[in-house]
């Protein structure tokens, strides 16, 4: 019974093994090294990747590819709720400043792409089917969802190194709080990591919740393109 179950370990740590090593090299490629113009393709690309790969250890309905219409209702759902509380924090003083990003810059045909195209298809897809679909259903074999879930989230927080390099640099809230140089840089990246880390975990509860990753999918479209359209024109 030791030597069933042995081959069924091996291919469970070669799959997380290839699906990390994919995340990684994607990670350094989308933040350094590719031009801007073929983020969208290369992300999708690594999203059929991975899914690729972890069908050789778990299903459809073990990643959350099922139940569209559940998760669409639940995405909406949330869209709405996403929506109105960017608004709000909007009207509120305290929460108006942070709109003011030196990130969010161009003309109106840069914001239908980042809003539309970019963040929808590039950011929230990939991110989504790695972080709430794929790594959590692996890691549920070994360990159970709950811890499979804390897991996933550690690693979306470090996936998050990167593009939160530099951010007391672009945002003059997060400068302001968190200081700038060394200091400020080294405590922007702790921000970072711990606070995506934590909303992992609610969008994997979302995400077991609702039974589908197109709800995550669709609340995190929300967070991330209403966001990007509010301090854009806030910015202008």
């Amino acid at each position: 019974m030791a030597n069933d179950a042995r081959p069924e370990r091996t291919r469970w740590g070669t799959t997380v093994a290839g699906v990390l090593v994919v995340l990684a090299v994607a990670n350094v490629m989308s933040n350094r090294v590719i031009p801007g113009w073929a983020y969208v393709p290369w992300n999708l690309a690594v999203a059929a990747v991975i899914v690729w790969l972890a069908r050789r250890t778990v299903t459809d309905e073990q990643m959350g590819f099922t139940q569209w219409r559940r998760g669409a209702a639940w995405g909406l759902t949330l869209f709405v709720l996403t929506a109105g509380v960017l608004l709000l924090g909007l009207l509120m003083p305290a929460f108006n400043e942070m709109f003011h990003d030196r990130r969010v810059e161009g003309g109106v045909w840069t914001w239908l792409y980042q809003a539309f195209i970019r963040i929808p298809l590039g950011t929230a897809v990939l991110e989504e089917v790695a972080f709430r679909a794929v790594l959590p259903a692996l890691f549920a074999l070994r360990w159970g969802v709950l811890r499979g879930c804390t897991v996933a989230s550690v690693w979306f927080g470090l996936w998050h190194v990167l593009p939160a390099w530099n951010l007391s640099e672009v945002n003059p809230v997060a400068e302001r709080l968190l200081g700038d140089g060394v200091a400020g840089q080294i405590a922007g990246l702790t921000f970072a990591v711990v606070g995506t880390m934590v909303a992992g975990l609610w969008w994997c509860w979302i995400r077991y919740r609702s039974g589908s990753v197109l709800a995550t999918i669709i609340g995190h479209v929300a967070s991330n393109s209403v966001a990007y359209t509010i301090a854009f024109l806030v910015n202008r």
